[in-house]
């Protein structure tokens, strides 16, 4: 679509593909990798806690997931972190202040 070695500018080449010059510049990294995590999170919430509610408002849908978050990552164990929650891997894997620091 975008040619760089064309005679044509990069700017023209955008103007005449309809697309905005920063778009043409923009080279896509987006692994598949990326988003598991996000997606394994939104796939979660969705059965165990969107799907058995019946919200009735868009707060009551916020205060749920809110909860769930917070269960999701302070009490709920996951399989992929060895049954731990992703609290207790997150912080034990910190490196502890130094006595020397205070």
């Amino acid at each position: 679509m975008i040619e760089r070695a064309h005679e044509l500018p990069i700017k023209r080449q955008a103007e005449l593909v309809s697309i905005s010059r920063g778009a043409a510049y923009y080279t896509p990294k987006g692994c598949w990798r990326d988003n598991v995590f996000v997606e394994r999170l939104w796939r979660s919430i969705k059965y165990e806690e969107v799907y058995l509610h019946a919200y009735e408002s868009v707060s009551q849908a916020r205060t749920g997931i809110a909860r769930y978050i917070d269960f999701y990552n302070t009490r709920r164990p996951h399989s992929s972190l060895g049954a731990h929650t992703p609290d207790v891997v997150y912080f034990t894997s910190l490196p502890r202040p130094s006595a020397q620091a205070a």
